[in-house]
């Protein structure tokens, strides 16, 4: 299915946010979609009504963790910058969060740890990424430079036990990590909503559901253009008179924050911090997420996040020890034989399928003139 014609922008601001959301950078543009997309939205809201409380708690991880997601899909898949090194925005946000709120008690505190923790992390991925950019740093020396400054900051994370790395009443902890991080809260004296549990799960849905349409607007805005032009030919980009540099380093430093909004989210969920969350192991994941649900999608990457997440769990719970290697084939099956990615390759079959049945024009990923969306 086609988009909608361009004059849908003079047809108020339902035509002007519909002209918006939808361009050539991001998947599902038709009715249909949009129709699905508002079916999976009443599924997750009404999720707590229908599944156990011990799935919600467990969903409210994923989806946090979903944001970190999508903050390497958009330096990455949208700007082709391989980072590693999200989780480190993710754990500086966390610990600083855990600071801000231990030592500043109420819910003044979790909501000043809440906007100096993003900033911290947008201001550390600021700078990291200013040394790398105007630094000459090429791409494939980003990604171990990201990589390494995670395993930098576990190693010192690691040595901070003991009296002397108590900032206020709040301990590092070392390899034990931080514990009784406070619950998110909002309100003046007396909280009047804490985000715990249910309230955390909404919390956590919402922040993914308004970074996901945020993006989608961004990303078929010109400034989102630029953004895919710099992943597809930096300096044809260049020589076009758009400063390459500045451009990745002001996405850059919108992934660190949104990758410390998640970190945010994450500690609250377990009221506590440790190293653990700065491992290679960590650092990989949403290199993992993003590459199997699709790196060029915003979709992709909630998908991924949310099915190996559960996944892990299940296998875990189930065959204990072989749960690493049975998802380490399913991902690589994944990869291999969708390269593009999970949510990619399923709309191409949707496609292929309505093709066969001779529906005619049943992708909804191109533009009026067939140009391919994604």
């Amino acid at each position: 299915m086609a988009v909608e014609s361009d004059d849908t922008a003079s047809r108020g601001p339902l035509g002007r946010l519909a002209a918006a959301l939808h361009g050539p950078n991001t998947m599902g543009n038709s009715r249909r979609f949009w129709s699905l997309f508002g079916v999976a939205v009443l599924l997750f809201v009404f999720f707590p009504l229908y599944m156990l409380p011990s799935a919600v708690t467990n969903m409210s991880q994923y989806l946090s963790l979903a944001l970190l997601a999508l903050s390497l899909a958009v330096v990455w898949g949208y700007t082709g910058v391989l980072s590693f090194g999200q989780v480190a925005f993710f754990g500086v946000a966390g610990y600083t969060y855990g600071i801000v709120a231990i030592n500043v008690t109420g819910p003044l505190g979790t909501m000043a740890g809440l906007v100096v923790a993003v900033g911290i992390a947008a201001l550390f991925a600021a700078v990291l990424g200013y040394f790398m950019f105007y630094g000459g740093v090429s791409d494939v020396y980003v990604t171990i430079l990201t990589l390494v400054v995670v395993l930098v900051l576990k190693t010192f994370l690691d040595q901070t036990a003991g009296d002397e790395w108590t900032i206020g009443e709040a301990a590092l902890g070392g390899f034990n990590g931080m514990p009784g991080i406070p619950d998110l809260a909002l309100g003046i004296g007396e909280p009047f909503l804490v985000f715990d549990d249910f309230t955390l799960f909404y919390a956590a849905l919402l922040a993914v559901l308004l970074t996901y349409l945020g993006l989608r607007v961004l990303l078929n805005s010109d400034y989102g253009r630029v953004m895919v032009a710099v992943r597809e030919d930096e300096d044809r980009t260049e020589m076009l008179g758009y400063d390459v540099k500045r451009v990745k380093l002001t996405v850059f430093t919108f992934g660190g924050a949104l990758a410390g909004l998640s970190g945010v989210l994450y500690v609250t969920y377990f009221n506590y911090i440790s190293p653990s969350e700065l491992s290679l192991t960590a650092a990989s994941l949403p290199v993992i997420w993003v590459a199997v649900g699709g790196r060029k999608t915003l979709l992709g990457p909630i998908v991924a996040t949310i099915f190996i997440e559960r996944l892990g769990l299940f296998l875990s719970v189930n065959v204990g020890d072989w749960a690493f290697v049975i998802n380490g084939i399913l991902l690589l099956v994944i990869v291999l034989l969708l390269p593009e990615g999970l949510v990619p390759g399923l709309r191409d079959l949707v496609s292929w399928i309505g093709d066969r049945r001779g529906e005619g024009d049943t992708d909804d990923t191109t533009e009026p003139t067939g140009e391919v969306v994604e």
